[in-house]
């Protein structure tokens, strides 16, 4: 794109940048200008060069648009959760890994909820009361719900969602309303919760409570994993392989391993093993994964997984 501007040194703090209309030639600045909300390649004096020139415009447009829609699809995201508020390590990436208190809307990694509480003078709480509230449990589904709802009220996305999963499975004597449920997952994904757009997708990948749309169980899908949802993440890989589209497959398995997600390393050391997946990018993923246990274990942990399989982590 053509730009006019002042370039001797003595004028440099008052340089205007020009722009050109990708329609009729038209200069104007920068803030005048109207960008290509899609391809951010052009930009066009007014709405209706803009409209005249999209024939014309289109191929390329789309064109940049994929890619730049690629590069942010296949950019690795930050760990999805924050480091337990306890011991300070990176949440599993496993959901059986962490524990939400509804009573006061914090997720603690299994370990943490597995070890003993103790009271202020030493002694452990033999009701398993919540090590960051000291709140007892909930002794029923009904007060369980309640106090669900109360952080859903108070604009807990992630509140939103487990509510969604319960209406789901009809839990906690809750009735079975996929309605219900799909309408608390959007809400959740709305205020940035990627694991809801997960759940969405899998609704539409599995026919729950909606009619199966593999293209529409694709989308929230990406949206979960350019979230940080390892299992998304995942679900792409293999929805990329089902199609033959080895590299991009192999793209989205190498980012979910990073994140933890095990399935995903074992995918690629299959398709290592029949020449689709080269060495290096198996050994990379083998590094990726251990990085990620590091990153991830502890000894209070392994004693809980081992204690219960509903602690496991890894």
């Amino acid at each position: 794109m053509l730009q006019n501007m002042s370039t001797t040194d003595d004028n440099k703090d008052n340089e205007v940048l020009l722009d050109i209309c990708a329609n009729c030639g038209k200069e104007g600045t920068s803030s005048d200008m109207n960008t290509c909300n899609r391809c951010k390649m052009v930009k066009y004096c007014n709405a209706a060069c803009k409209k005249k020139h999209r024939s014309k415009h289109k191929k390329k447009c789309d064109k940049r648009a994929a890619e730049l829609y690629d590069e942010a699809l296949f950019k690795q995201p930050p760990p999805l959760d924050e480091d337990c508020p306890i011991c300070f390590l990176r949440m599993p990436a496993l959901l059986s890994g962490t524990k939400y208190k509804p009573c006061c809307g914090k997720t603690i990694c299994s370990g943490c909820s597995y070890a003993p509480v103790y009271d202020n003078e030493g002694n452990i709480v033999t009701d398993k009361s919540c090590p960051l509230c000291r709140i007892p449990p909930p002794p029923s589904g009904e007060e369980i719900i309640k106090m669900v709802n109360r952080r859903v009220e108070a604009g807990d996305a992630e509140a939103m969602s487990n509510l969604g999963f319960y209406y789901a499975l009809g839990k906690h004597d809750l009735p079975l309303d996929y309605d219900k449920a799909l309408q608390l997952w959007h809400q959740a994904a709305e205020l940035g919760f990627a694991r809801a757009y997960f759940n969405i997708g899998a609704a539409y990948d599995c026919g729950r409570g909606v009619e199966v749309d593999k293209k529409k169980a694709n989308h929230y899908y990406e949206l979960a994993a350019m979230g940080g949802d390892a299992q998304a993440r995942h679900n792409l890989g293999n929805f990329e392989g089902r199609a033959g589209n080895m590299d991009r497959a192999i793209k989205h398995f190498m980012i979910a391993v990073r994140g933890g997600e095990k399935d995903s390393l074992s995918n690629i050391q299959k398709l290592h093993s029949i020449g689709r997946a080269t060495k290096e990018e198996y050994l990379k993923a083998l590094r990726s994964y251990q990085e990620y246990l590091n990153e991830v274990k502890s000894t209070q942990r392994d004693e809980a997984a081992a204690a219960h399989d509903e602690y496991k982590y890894y």
